[in-house]
């Protein structure tokens, strides 16, 4: 494993970067990331890199990643459904991408190219935000919707903060391989089928969604039952982003119940990324400002 420290700043003068992912019209990294490049003075640009789910997408995923191991690219962000299967094509994972087991970011350091979970800090910073019960240690029980790569980072930033988890996954082969790799967290960590578990009967203090159920173009959707009561004092923390406020957080706010969506997230794990691609400090209020009063 290797340490994010210490990145070498690019000497390139034109900075090209972009976003691994698919779908992506949802994606507002570009407004993020540009606005940074523009309020540090730099050159160059963030494109969206709409790459196929495998087998289909592998020659393309290849060869872009190939671009930044050569130098011609300078860092990539990684998004659904890529963000394991990066991994295999990679030289090295930092500390927390190996325990979460899941990339969201890469870079190249020296001659290595490296893969990074930029998703766990930038989640736990952004719920610092969200005022709720669970900033209790007894109560500090959570339940997790999905079990993708978001999920696991998720899951990392609350077990390793002291909070006990269930995750309620639609494929339980995912959740039973997040049980697998956090085993060390055995005693606080237990998974279940979605549509088996009674929602209604759950006792925690915090709801986080990871799927992406109720995102643009689809935002009459919601992980949430229609009908079903919320755990009374929970808090709601859907990772979609877009559109501002999610079905999931509309339910939880008609059921007064603290709500808040991904955007704070998105702008932090963008922020920590940015600093592994450039050596510098994120202009975290630019990136902010740009994507202010985004439907």
């Amino acid at each position: 494993m290797i340490n994010s420290s210490n990145v070498q700043r690019p000497t390139s003068k034109h900075l090209s970067l972009g976003l691994i992912g698919y779908p992506l019209g949802h994606s507002i990294s570009p407004k993020l990331h540009n606005a940074a490049l523009q309020s540090m003075d730099l050159e160059g640009e963030y494109h969206l890199y709409l790459i196929p789910p495998l087998p289909d997408g592998y020659l393309e995923l290849d060869a872009l990643l190939k671009q930044v191991r050569d130098g011609k690219m300078h860092g990539l962000n990684v998004t659904i459904p890529h963000k394991q299967n990066v991994i295999p094509l990679l030289d090295d994972l930092t500390p927390a991408a190996k325990s979460i087991g899941a990339v969201n970011t890469i870079y190249r350091k020296g001659d290595l190219l490296l893969g990074d979970n930029t998703d766990a800090p930038g989640f736990w910073t952004d719920l610092q935000q969200l005022a709720f019960s669970g900033e209790q240690g007894a109560s500090r029980r959570s339940l997790i919707l999905g079990a993708g790569g978001s999920a696991r980072a998720v899951a990392f930033a609350l077990l390793t903060n002291g909070y006990s988890i269930t995750i309620a996954a639609r494929r339980l082969e995912q959740a039973l391989e997040i049980r697998d790799q956090y085993s060390v967290f055995s005693d606080r960590l237990s998974v279940t089928e979605f549509k088996n578990f009674p929602l209604s009967t759950i006792r925690c203090s915090l709801i986080v969604n990871t799927t992406p159920v109720g995102m643009h173009p689809n935002v009459n959707a919601s992980p949430w039952p229609d009908g079903t009561p919320f755990p009374g004092k929970a808090a709601i923390y859907d990772l979609v982003y877009n559109p501002g406020e999610t079905l999931l957080v509309k339910q939880a706010k008609a059921a007064g119940l603290p709500a808040m969506t991904g955007l704070g997230m998105l702008i932090e794990q963008a922020a920590l990324a940015f600093e592994r691609w450039t050596g510098l400090e994120a202009p975290r209020e630019a990136m902010q400002e740009a994507v202010e009063g985004k439907p």
